[in-house]
């Protein structure tokens, strides 16, 4: 199974970017900038946006670049992109979706005609949660379901009438991911019975609703993702991927990383050395997830509130000199 590279733009928004920044290309030269012009490619998915937008406002705003965003969604177009000098850098690229990395990126490979310049820091994962009120504080009615060596002690606490003597595990959202979660549970030996709910909008609401009676659930969940932002939630450990205990169509650990041209190194000096500082957890990540996909919010605004909130943080990032 791939990974669910979490909160993908909506067509219609991705849409009303393109237009914006192509019809603005089309009327207003860019302006001078001490720096120059780069171009960067704007992600399809909301964490991939976030990521770019906060590199590109602190290039602008702190190193007198001007960027040009293009909007092109992740995949081997992108990537050819890069090599023709066309896009500078892009953020965030998922090993487990890029086609091509072993073609082109030393690391994984490839001829170096494709730079990677650092891990991003979000770190993409698969496991089940529950919430933090199940395992800590007083009267916390699981405190030692650690990993899904615990789960069996506490399954009395997640039954419901239509699991009858099992434990309900609300598993990953739609058949079609092929997650086997129910081939997980008997292969591990756990006396739960899976239900899905066939949407994420269903998933996500049943574990809100949940959390806001304050009742069990333990559920399928990945990150990033916007719901750990919304709900305060604790992860049970799975086993390490093997044939006999973790089913060969799961998907790994995915260490995210940013990229780009490797003639920026010489060109653009201080700009890579910035990408390469630059570090975003899944946990930092999540609530700007959750205020643009959400809430609502124009992504510009989200970085700029973060970005005057964390000033140490991304100062850091900042070259020397």
């Amino acid at each position: 199974m791939k990974i669910h590279k979490p909160n993908r733009l909506n067509s219609t928004a991705l849409s009303a970017v393109g237009a914006s920044l192509l019809g603005a290309s089309l009327l207003v030269s860019a302006p001078a900038s001490a720096g120059g012009l780069l171009k960067s490619a704007v992600a399809d998915w909301t964490g991939g946006a976030v990521v770019c937008e906060i590199i590109h406002q602190i290039v602008e705003n702190e190193m007198d670049y001007k960027v040009k965003r293009v909007v092109m969604p992740s995949g081997p177009n992108l990537r050819e992109a890069i090599r023709s000098g066309d896009i500078d850098y892009a953020c965030e690229s998922w090993p487990s979706y890029d086609s091509v990395k072993e073609k082109y990126v030393k690391e994984f490979g490839g001829d170096g005609s494709i730079m990677k310049y650092a891990d991003v820091g979000v770190i993409g994962e698969s496991s089940y949660y529950v919430p933090r009120y199940m395992v800590e504080g007083d009267g916390a009615p699981a405190p030692d379901l650690k990993s899904w060596e615990d789960m069996n002690k506490y399954a009395d606490l997640f039954k419901t009438l239509e699991t009858g003597d099992k434990g309900r595990l609300i598993g990953c959202p739609t058949a079609a991911w092929e997650c086997d979660d129910a081939k997980r549970v008997e292969m591990l030996g756990l006396n739960y019975e899976v239900t899905e709910l066939g949407s994420e909008t269903a998933h996500w609401a049943e574990m809100q609703a949940a959390f806001k009676r304050k009742e069990p659930f333990i559920a399928y969940a990945w990150e990033p993702h916007w719901i750990h932002a919304a709900l305060d939630l604790v992860k049970v450990e799975l086993p390490a991927h093997s044939d006999d205990k973790w089913p060969a169509t799961g998907w790994a650990t995915d260490i995210t990383y940013n990229y780009g041209r490797p003639q920026m190194v010489d060109e653009h000096p201080k700009v890579v050395e910035l990408i390469k500082n630059f570090r975003l957890t899944n946990a930092e990540q999540a609530p700007l997830i959750l205020a643009i996909d959400i809430d609502g919010r124009e992504m510009e605004e989200v970085v700029s509130e973060w970005l005057a909130n964390n000033e140490d943080k991304w100062k850091s990032w900042l070259p020397e000199g």
